[in-house]
């Protein structure tokens, strides 16, 4: 079952990475990919977390994902930590990325979420795995952006309330409620289609 409980991920220091988004922010191509180098991970986990990890568009959408941070980057103005600048921006692209797969997937008749040879190299549990993913996935499509996005980072990333508030530049009673809501949007969808309710849980 996919549970939407925080996972454990480092917290937001302010260290070196604020230095390097504002050196980067002024033309500093240095800062700018040791900054890229320093948050990779947490962008590609928002990204696999976006598109699943078996996604075929994976590798190239992190690449994506990295290259609008870039771009972006001069816009930086420190409202918000490089992280969650970093993260939103990915978030963003991945979706994107998910809706011009499923287009082009309707468009070759493409029925199944995860291809047959990847099922049959996987084992089972994995599978399974895969497949509650997606639902969960799905869900968090149907939300609004700001609370989809929100929520990600709440649960994909395991950031606090005050980490994601920081992250987003948002009031913390804002992520609060943003999380609220995105809980109960999920908690409807999920008792509309009691399948479901065995696949993904929601924390209080």
């Amino acid at each position: 079952m996919v549970s939407l409980e925080r996972s454990h991920e480092p917290t937001l220091g302010e260290g070196p990475a604020i230095e390097l988004a504002r050196r980067g922010a002024a033309g500093d191509h240095g800062a700018t990919q040791s900054l890229l180098t320093m948050l990779w991970p947490s962008i590609a986990r928002v990204v696999a977390g976006v598109l699943g990890s078996w996604h075929p568009d994976l590798d190239d959408t992190v690449q994506q994902s990295m290259l609008a941070l870039a771009h972006a980057l001069p816009s930086f103005r420190g409202e918000c930590h490089p992280a969650g600048f970093g993260c939103r921006i990915a978030f963003r692209t991945a979706c994107r990325a998910r809706r011009r797969w499923q287009h082009d997937r309707a468009r070759r008749d493409e029925l199944e979420d995860v291809p047959e040879s990847e099922l049959a190299e996987s084992p089972g549990d994995l599978a399974e795995a895969e497949q509650r993913r997606r639902i969960l996935r799905e869900l968090l499509a149907s939300l609004p952006e700001e609370q989809a996005e929100t929520l990600a980072l709440r649960s994909v990333m395991g950031w606090s309330l005050e980490e994601v508030a920081r992250a987003t530049g948002a009031p913390l009673n804002t992520v609060r409620s943003r999380v609220r809501l995105a809980k109960e949007a999920l908690r409807r969808r999920i008792e509309a289609r009691p399948e479901l309710a065995a696949e993904v849980s929601l924390d209080p």
